[in-house]
């Protein structure tokens, strides 16, 4: 009798073989952990119409800075005061925008409030999260900065103030300006050009250590 020869496959028989141990084919695997987001540190510059907040952002940020100026035009005659801004063309009509990054593990945003009184209603909304606060203050016009230390005083968000010396003209010693501004005397305040670089981080480094000073002082919690 011949041999049966021997019945074939089963169609339903599988012939894959499982990955050897440690040789996955998914991705996930092979994939690197993601990095950490930087720490971000938001911080507010306000102050009066025209005294230097969109060029404080330009001078000190890593980037191009965001603006949202546009053209003052006939309808702002009587409602902008343009009083010893002759040659000022522009105003901020929104915010400005820029970022400083500190280390990998930094990021500073600042944040430059519109000075016209008809967009303080935007403060409320620029404000939230800020860690703290620069006004910048012109010595020929110092009423229009009260508004902006009235507002971080009520929100007692700390701060810093900045006298900007457009091309080193200043009329007032600072002692005079303190009692203008009726500052607390912990309040920092700086004299330079914020056209300069180095005088915005020299704002910054003071609010840094401003900071510091009020968390040093700040009673432990109880317990």
């Amino acid at each position: 009798m011949a041999p049966t020869a021997p019945p074939p496959h089963s169609a339903t028989h599988s012939t894959s073989h499982s990955p050897a141990p440690g040789t996955g084919t998914g991705t996930a695997a092979a994939e690197a952990p993601a990095a950490e987001a930087p720490a971000a540190v938001k911080i507010l510059i306000a102050g009066g119409f025209g005294v230097g907040k969109t060029t404080l952002v330009g001078s000190v940020s890593e980037v191009p800075p965001l603006r949202t100026e546009e053209y003052l035009t006939r309808a702002s005659v009587g409602v902008d005061d343009l009083s010893g801004l002759d040659s000022k063309d522009t105003t901020t009509v929104a915010l400005d925008f820029g970022r400083i990054t500190v280390s990998p593990e930094l990021v500073v945003y600042l944040f430059g409030t519109p000075g016209q009184e008809r967009f303080w209603f935007m403060w409320n909304d620029l404000v939230t999260g800020a860690l703290g606060g620069i006004v910048i203050a012109d010595t020929r016009r110092l009423d229009t900065s009260f508004a902006s230390i009235d507002f971080f005083e009520s929100r007692r968000i700390p701060f810093v103030v900045a006298i900007n010396c457009f091309h080193g003209h200043n009329t007032r010693t600072p002692q005079e300006i303190r009692a203008a501004l009726d500052l607390d005397p912990q309040v920092p305040m700086l004299l330079g050009d914020v056209r300069e670089r180095a005088f915005g981080r020299d704002l910054l480094l003071a609010l840094v250590d401003h900071l510091m000073d009020l968390a040093a002082d700040r009673p432990a919690p109880a317990g």
